[in-house]
């Protein structure tokens, strides 16, 4: 049966002439595809590791800059999340990247919009640039204790 389970629960889909493994309750979701060969949400045991979300909505970049973005990127993040039960609460650490520190500030507005009250522990880096042209990416990583107790 674990074997049958793991055969469901994987996918490969072509993205922009590479191809990308995914798990298949992402597929089914609302959560947005990657754009490389890599796993968008990954449980390990308890951890729940979610790959750096862009603003983008079906595969274009939203406008409006860094806020928009950032609000895109996070209910990205929220989509992949609810693929494996968990919440933008469970969230305990992100990895924030910015392509221009200057908005940092607009960064910062919108990602306290975005997590409401919760406030996890977080790391801002400023690159020199990010996949797609974005001004924002957002990398998160939430304890959600399985309810199996599995390790999978």
């Amino acid at each position: 049966m674990h074997g049958e389970r793991c055969r469901t629960r994987r996918a490969i889909v072509c993205l922009g002439g590479a191809v990308a493994v995914y798990d298949a309750a992402v597929a089914k979701s609302r959560a947005a595809r990657p754009i490389g060969p890599y796993s968008p949400v990954v449980r390990a045991g308890d951890w729940i590791i979610v790959s750096g979300q862009l603003g983008l909505k079906g595969g274009v970049l939203v406008k409006g800059g860094v806020k928009a973005q950032t609000a895109q990127a996070i209910e990205n993040l929220r989509g992949h999340l609810a693929t494996e039960g968990a919440t933008l609460a469970d969230v305990r650490k992100t990895m924030c990247f910015l392509a221009d520190m200057d908005t940092f500030a607009t960064f910062n507005e919108a990602y306290v919009a975005g997590f409401g009250d919760s406030r996890p522990a977080r790391s801002t880096v400023g690159v020199a640039a990010l996949p797609a042209g974005g001004a924002v990416e957002i990398e998160a990583w939430a304890w959600k204790p399985s309810r199996r107790g599995s390790r999978r």
